[in-house]
C-alpha cells in the first residue's frame, strides 16, 4: 500500500505534504508524489506541447522539494508527473499503487466555487474509491485568510 499526494507547491500543498509524511510514517508506507500536467485546451500541436512541457518542468521542480522533505524524514518516496488533469492523475497513481488514501490540499475554496467549477479535492471525494484527505491550508500558510485586506 502507499500513501498518494497530489503536489503543486500551491499554499494548500505545504501544509499537506507534512500531513502526508506523518501519515505515511505512521502506516510505513511508501510516499507517492503525484502532479497532473495536462495543459489547459486540445493535445495537438505545437502550442499544446509548449504548454505541457513548461508544466511538466515546473512540477517536477515542485516535486523535487517535497521529494527532499520526504526523505529527510525517512520515508521512501517516489515522483510522478503525469499528462493527466490533477484529480484523474491521483485516481490513477491510487489505483496504480494501492494507495491506503489520497492526500491534497485545499486552498480556501468555498464549496459553491468547488462544485461549478470542480476542484480537485471535491472530484475527488466524488470520485475516489480509497479515502481522500482534505488538508486545510493554517493560518501563516498564504491561504485565504491572508488575502483579505
Amino acid at each position: 500500500m502507499s500513501v498518494v499526494l497530489g503536489y503543486d507547491e500551491s499554499p494548500g500543498a505545504a501544509r499537506a505534504l507534512r500531513i502526508a509524511i506523518e501519515v505515511a510514517a505512521a502506516y510505513g508506507e511508501d510516499l507517492v508524489l503525484v502532479y497532473g500536467a495536462a495543459a489547459p485546451g486540445l493535445r495537438d500541436g505545437a502550442e499544446y506541447r509548449s504548454h505541457y512541457d513548461a508544466i511538466r518542468q515546473a512540477g517536477r521542480t515542485g516535486l523535487e522539494h517535497a521529494l527532499t522533505s520526504a526523505e529527510e524524514a525517512g520515508v521512501p518516496a517516489s515522483v510522478e508527473v503525469l499528462d493527466e488533469k490533477p484529480a484523474q492523475a491521483l485516481l490513477d497513481a491510487a489505483e496504480r499503487h494501492g494507495a491506503r488514501v489520497i492526500v491534497v490540499g485545499t486552498w480556501g475554496e468555498s464549496p459553491m466555487r468547488g462544485a461549478l467549477l470542480g476542484s480537485t479535492p471535491h472530484k475527488l471525494l466524488h470520485m475516489s474509491a480509497v479515502p481522500v484527505l482534505c488538508v486545510p491550508t493554517e493560518e501563516g500558510d498564504g491561504g485565504p485568510e491572508q488575502l483579505q485586506p
